[in-house]
């Protein structure tokens, strides 16, 4: 059986509350070393069925990163006109992804037919494939946070187009485009878009519902 000390408990807690979305980073180059950890952690992940229905597409080249960015930078663009003053502006100065400046893009796809016919437990649930690989995008998310690597997930991109530059065969859906990479100056204390004003966290205690929903 697997025990964890108490230093170690602490340290995937700490790993919980301090992950943020980084969008700045540093030129200097993720060791293989700690890629390959990054990877083997997101591979670990739970899944329904042990379905495993994530690839990774690792993306290095400038080119095709300036190929996503512009994706991103049309999507952005479209998206920010779906606001009303002052909010329109105030998404203007966010800023929304790395592509180009991260030494490391990964595209984390989703498989859906991976261990058809049957997969066991996603008989009712199809979305669990899904799901599944948002978990190992957490995986990796919380290891990549304890080497002290940030990482950013750029979600206002065009998931068909992003599919044709990456070659993703059309059964497979792009889910996640993480930009990877060290940081620009310190993690952030608090979310970025808690800092900029975008949000505010809620109360747990407005979530949580014992028993029942229940609108108190």
């Amino acid at each position: 059986m697997v025990s964890f000390t108490d230093a170690e408990r602490d340290a995937l807690y700490k790993a919980i509350y301090a992950r943020r979305d980084i969008r700045r980073f540093r030129s200097d180059p993720v060791p293989e070393s700690v890629l390959d950890r990054l990877i083997q952690a997101a591979h670990h992940a739970p899944s329904v069925g042990f379905s495993q229905p994530w690839d990774l597409v690792i993306v290095r080249e400038n080119e095709t990163k300036t190929e996503i960015a512009e994706i991103a930078e049309r999507a952005i663009a479209a998206a920010r006109e779906g606001y009303e003053e002052p909010r329109r502006s105030e998404f203007a100065q966010l800023k929304l992804e790395g592509i180009r400046e991260a030494p490391i893009n990964i595209c984390v796809t989703c498989d859906p037919t991976r261990g058809e016919p049957h997969v066991l437990g996603r008989s009712s649930m199809q979305e669990t494939d899904v799901y599944s690989t948002c978990l190992a995008v957490q995986n990796l998310w919380l290891a990549a946070r304890a080497e002290g690597v940030g990482v950013g997930w750029v979600s206002v991109l065009y998931p068909a187009e992003v599919r044709e530059v990456l070659e993703i065969p059309p059964h497979i859906d792009p889910i996640a485009y993480l930009c990877l990479g060290y940081p620009e100056g310190d993690f952030p204390e608090e979310p970025v878009l808690e800092t900029e004003g975008w949000r505010e966290r809620l109360e747990v205690d407005e979530l949580v519902h014992e028993g029942a929903w229940r609108d108190e």
